[in-house]
């Protein structure tokens, strides 16, 4: 048995969770866009995709192969469904959620 990984698949998997860093580290900011949980789950199935990318090359290829597609799949069609939200339902894209004030309804 011959263990392969690609180098595209190191830097893949670097570069996704920096942006999984990027994306925990804010958050609060984040949970201002519409429908932010379908995006957010969309880009972990997206990263556990690149995880499994990886392992494969180590054990199990036909497991871990087949997870990984059905990984991209899913997270496919949480974008699909955020855009379909936020863009054709009309959720606002950007909402002020966090601030409830009275004040801040007027200016809205």
């Amino acid at each position: 048995m011959t263990y392969e990984v690609f180098g595209n698949e190191i830097v893949m998997l670097s570069i996704g969770t920096g942006v999984l860093i990027f994306i925990l580290s804010n958050r609060k900011r984040l949970k201002r866009l519409g429908a932010h949980r379908i995006l957010i789950a969309s880009f972990c199935l997206m990263q556990a995709g690149w995880i499994l990318t990886v392992l494969e090359g180590f054990f199990y290829e036909w497991l871990l192969n087949f997870l990984e597609h059905l990984c991209y799949a899913a997270s496919s069609i949480l974008l699909m469904t955020w855009c379909w939200k936020v863009f054709g339902r009309g959720i606002p894209f950007y909402t002020r959620a966090h601030n409830t004030s009275p004040a801040s309804k007027e200016t809205m």
